[in-house]
């Protein structure tokens, strides 16, 4: 009685969770997971921190989302500059900032960071109801503004590349009740504004997470379609793709806890109810995100929503410095384990370059193919804050 209790319990849960959206997937990395030969000898970790930012949350006033953003550019380089990957380098931040919360100051401050080279600039969005048009003006507007500020990184012609996270998740109009978005065709959109990687997923529990996971993957077939990404070809050695985006999912898992529901769903995200631990750390590690053909490079991108007061207070406190400690001390070794800390374009260029059939360090790829900002070329200034 007890056990049929515990399982209907446990099947209730999962299908909370929108399991059925990504269970099989799931089990085919398990598989493959068991059947991959073990990487001998020394492993490269790059790791990013990808923060859905925003200073905004909640319908916060100007004054709290500018106080929210002083916060981080105050506090953070305290936090951080304790810590230092095998490059020397502390802890980068990807601040993915909402469009629809542009105000200068706020981009100001972050530029700040981005200049003491703690993190860089990304583009988020939230959007309704759009069409293919609505959303590539809301796209430039956005880009245009944050630009302005030195962020993003720029081509040989000198257009702006960015990486996206979709607000709500709904990527490529992935909800069935199609909100939070409107466009079937979003990635093709994304990809003519200047979009080189997305950073959205893993997304469970919620309904837009894909059946792929734990894939860095070029999504296939007709890239009109909604949920397009659906369909994908994973990342390898000699075979590289110009015209469309690439998708960089962080680790997701089903790992045993010790409770009435044994499983929980591990999705990467760091916050303050939940924040990083050495299981949770092993786990992202253990899901083993590469490029096929370069198994000693793993990616591990993460994410949070870090400008709201508590989970700042987590991110800026003891519970950042421990995951820093546990990264540092367990995963920089440099006999089994080097250290790379990397924001969201230095790891979209390390994966063009093993794409590409580079293999060694890969620090010397951070800037493979795109270049930093143009802020991080302008010395760091006293703020007279």
């Amino acid at each position: 009685m007890a056990f049929s209790a515990t399982m209907t319990a446990l099947l209730a849960r999962l299908r909370e969770k929108n399991l059925h959206t990504w269970l099989r997937g799931y089990l085919s990395h398990r598989i493959e997971r068991v059947q991959t030969r073990k990487e001998a000898g020394l492993r490269h970790l790059l790791f990013a921190f990808c923060d859905h930012y925003e200073p905004l949350w909640g319908r916060a006033p100007l004054d709290v989302g500018e106080a929210r953003v002083r916060l981080w550019e105050e506090a953070y380089p305290r936090v951080v500059d304790a810590f230092r990957d095998a490059d020397g380098l502390s802890p980068r931040h990807s601040f993915f900032f909402p469009g629809d919360q542009y105000d200068p100051r706020l981009l100001d401050r972050l530029a700040a960071l981005t200049r003491a080279g703690h993190g860089e600039v990304e583009l988020h969005l939230h959007h309704d109801g759009d069409s293919r048009a609505s959303l590539r003006e809301k796209l430039l507007q956005s880009l245009d503004k944050i630009g302005s500020h030195g962020h993003f990184s720029r081509d040989a012609t000198g257009r702006i590349r960015y990486a996206f996270i979709h607000g709500d998740w709904a990527l490529a109009n992935s909800r069935r009740d199609g909100r939070y978005c409107g466009v079937d065709d979003e990635l093709v959109v994304l990809f003519e504004t200047g979009c080189y990687a997305d950073f959205t997923f893993p997304s469970a529990p919620e309904e837009p997470q894909p059946n792929i996971v734990n894939r860095i993957y070029w999504p296939e077939g007709d890239l009109r379609r909604a949920r397009c990404y659906e369909r994908g070809r994973r990342a390898r050695v000699g075979e590289r793709y110009d015209d469309r985006i690439l998708m960089v999912e962080g680790p997701l898992a089903l790992v045993p806890r010790l409770a009435r529901i044994p499983l929980r769903v591990e999705n990467s995200a760091v916050t303050a109810r939940d924040p990083a631990t050495p299981a949770r750390v092993a786990s992202w590690v253990a899901q083993n995100i590469h490029v096929e053909g370069r198994p000693d490079w793993v990616f591990v991108k993460v994410h949070t929503h870090g400008a709201p007061e508590a989970e700042a207070a987590a991110l800026l406190g003891e519970p950042g410095r421990a995951l820093h400690r546990e990264l540092t001390t367990r995963f920089n070794d440099g006999v089994r384990w080097k250290l790379h800390y990397v924001t969201a374009r230095e790891m979209y260029n390390v994966v063009l370059a093993a794409v590409d059939g580079r293999s060694g360090d890969p620090h010397a790829f951070r800037d493979f193919r795109l270049a930093p900002p143009p802020v991080r070329a302008v010395p760091a200034l006293s703020q007279g804050r």
